[in-house]
């Protein structure tokens, strides 16, 4: 059975699981409409002109996982960040897991989708902020029409959460193939202060394909952290989906760190709505095989007087193949923007590719923006000249990648989760030397 028809039919099966009458199942029905109307992503769009989902697509995909599948902390604790207390949402198989999470509502909300859909007291913000920026693209509507489980944060105004949470996406291999569709909401008012991880990891060789939307809301003078690490393994593929409102002088970061699995695709959509706005976003990418990442961002610049920074590295060994279509859009009223726009990529292999795209759609005159691309080489000289005082080529060329990827994570804010990169770095260059680890 096609993926597209199995979809058709286990939607009509999951709408007699779930409440009907409820205002969601409109918009879930509209979504899923959408959604048959697009059909998936081919690389006819512009958009995905480097990427196709093809060979991922042809798995029979088992769409709402029945074994449950019992995992010990010991099995996974390695995925955590551990080393530092943190609020944990951790889902098995797109189920809930209550032995290994550590949900909260104490003065804030960290809990479950499922439980925000359908309980009253979450009724005022669901209907104020569930679905209102993510796209009607195709995979977000898809995503949209089977909305159930994820992560549910509200944080009010003047809260600052003292500890991260994290948000951790398991498949464990029960079935054949694994297609999963978390959906999180993530609303921090005003004044207040929130640092969030999110990962999700295959445990199996099993084929794996997540299709995950975010929408982040930050309101006047909020500050936003969020660290997603994918370094999952040769058959996991991930789409995840990110949209980001930002009202009046908050901040919002977005850290990508794309070190592993099959075909990565990160749609990263900023829009600002008001003045004195900081967005920033940076990745780093370490790819090797045949693994594929594809960047897409955009930063929509709609009044005047705000930021975006965009930096994002890459290192491509073998047949890897990198994408970054970055975006930025200045508004005609969005006077003294100020956007900057790097991607800057090493090829390590002849063989791999780099495709990039960074694009300034700028409407209004008073402006700060910029953008640049480089795709190179390892500089021989500055190898040579370590070779020189007795570092060896091998472990020299590491720390020259590793201080080429450097500049994105020193704006890490949480130093565990900085030095779990740092060593997931030296290992994927697969050296120890000048690393404090």
């Amino acid at each position: 059975m096609e993926l597209t028809d199995k979809l058709l039919s286990s939607y009509v099966a999951f709408e007699n699981r779930v409440d009907t009458n409820s205002d969601i199942h409109e918009i879930r029905s509209k979504a899923f409409q959408n959604f048959e109307n697009l059909g998936f992503p081919t690389k006819k769009l512009e958009a995905w002109k480097y990427t196709s989902l093809n060979s991922v697509l042809k798995q029979d995909y088992s769409l709402f996982p029945n074994k449950e599948n019992a995992i010990q902390l010991a099995d996974v604790q390695k995925y955590f960040i551990h080393d530092i207390d943190t609020y944990k949402l951790v889902f098995i198989d797109g189920k809930y897991s209550s032995f290994l999470s550590e949900s909260t509502h104490d003065t804030f909300d960290v809990c479950l989708m499922s439980a925000a859909l359908t309980k009253p007291k979450y009724k005022a913000v669901i209907e104020n902020y569930f679905n209102k920026i993510a796209k009607k693209d195709n995979l977000t509507s898809l995503n949209t029409a089977f909305a159930n489980e994820g992560a549910y944060i509200y944080i009010p105004r003047n809260v600052e959460v003292e500890k991260p949470i994290q948000i951790l996406n398991f498949t464990t291999g029960s079935e054949a193939a694994t297609m999963l569709q978390p959906r999180n909401l993530i609303v921090v008012e005003q004044n207040a202060h929130v640092q969030i991880i999110e990962r999700h990891q295959s445990l199996t060789s099993n084929p794996v394909l997540t299709n995950a939307v975010t929408e982040v809301f930050a309101a006047k003078d909020a500050t936003v952290d969020i660290y997603k690490i994918q370094n999952d393994n040769t058959n996991a593929s991930l789409v995840d989906n990110s949209y980001i409102e930002q009202k009046s002088n908050s901040i919002v970061s977005v850290h990508t760190f794309s070190f592993g699995g099959n075909i990565t695709r990160n749609n990263l959509n900023f829009y600002q709505k008001g003045e004195h706005i900081d967005s920033i976003l940076k990745g780093i990418t370490i790819l090797e095989g045949k693994q594929h990442v594809d960047h897409h961002t955009l930063v929509h610049h709609i009044e005047p007087n705000c930021e975006s920074h965009q930096d994002y590295k890459g290192i491509y060994n073998e047949r890897s193949t990198g994408v970054f279509n970055g975006k930025v859009v200045v508004d005609k009223e969005a006077q003294k923007t100020n956007a900057y726009q790097k991607s800057n990529n090493v090829l390590l292999s002849d063989k791999a590719t780099i495709n990039a795209k960074p694009q300034l759609e700028i409407f209004a005159d008073d402006v700060k923006c910029s953008h640049g691309c480089t795709i190179g080489q390892l500089d021989d000289d500055a190898l040579f000249y370590m070779q020189q005082r007795g570092i060896p080529e091998k472990e020299g060329k590491a720390l020259l990648m590793f201080a080429f990827a450097n500049t994105v994570l020193e704006s890490v804010k949480i130093p565990e989760v900085k030095q779990r990169i740092a060593k997931i770095i030296a290992n994927k260059l697969n050296v120890k030397i000048g690393f404090d680890l």
